[in-house]
């Protein structure tokens, strides 16, 4: 990697800043003054320090955002507030993006990352990715929901659903619902199946990652060594 585009992707400041700092001596590759922005070093192997302090590489980052509502899961929109504009601004020279959606009055757990194949592994049919959500309604629960829930929902477009898990009691206006798909509005459409409209929605957990309750809406934090290797399935 060109070492100007490793100290950019640390976040030390732009291009020009840097070429300047390159040439004021400040950068040091191996405890040896480096002048040449196109010089190719190592990330892993390689000391690279910037006014003496050692810069660590981390060409990954994994994001855990509790949405709130009124946000569209996008990396831009021309009229509303997205994901992306939470991001903390040490966050912000990294090209990040949502993985999968959340409908934009949809709250909870929304993993943010630049990490393609991990996006592609997570959302991938194949995979069959628990999505686990909360869920207040308009009605209550009924007796046989569950058992529609679990042999698959046909919603108003024909299409019929993977078999999905209602956890709830009967006569609530509360229940879990986990999903293994993410069709358009798909928590609702199914609810709209049986008779009830979702008046509010929240997503609680994303395979083995768990939100933390921690996190008011709006907040992110990133996630644990032990929570992505979960992820990874490592």
């Amino acid at each position: 990697m060109r070492l100007d585009k490793f100290i950019a992707d640390a976040g030390i400041g732009s291009r020009k800043e840097i070429k300047q700092a390159l040439k004021g001596g400040l950068v040091c590759v191996n405890d040896i003054p480096e002048k040449n922005a196109a010089r190719h070093i190592n990330p892993e192997t390689d000391s690279i320090t910037f006014a003496g302090q050692k810069i660590e590489y981390k060409p990954f980052v994994y994001l855990m955002l509790n949405k709130p509502a009124d946000t569209v899961s996008a990396t831009y929109d021309n009229r509303d507030a997205t994901v992306i504009s939470l991001v903390p601004e040490e966050f912000s020279h990294y090209e990040l993006f949502p993985v999968g959606r959340l409908d934009k009055d949809t709250e909870g757990l929304l993993l943010i990352t630049n990490d393609g194949v991990l996006s592609h592994n997570l959302l991938s049919p194949k995979k069959h990715v628990d999505k686990k959500y909360f869920a207040r309604l308009d009605g209550q629960i009924a007796k046989g929901d569950s058992e529609k829930f679990a042999s698959g929902i046909v919603l108003d477009d024909g299409y019929k659903t993977l078999p999905a898990v209602l956890d709830a009691e009967i006569g609530s206006r509360e229940a879990f619902v986990t999903i293994q798909e993410g069709k358009f509005h798909q928590v609702k459409r199914m609810f709209a199946d049986v008779g009830k409209h979702v008046t509010y929605l929240k997503r609680v957990s994303f395979g083995p990652l768990c939100l933390d309750e921690t996190l008011a809406p709006g907040e992110m934090r990133e996630l644990t060594d032990e929570e992505l290797a979960l992820l990874k399935g490592e």
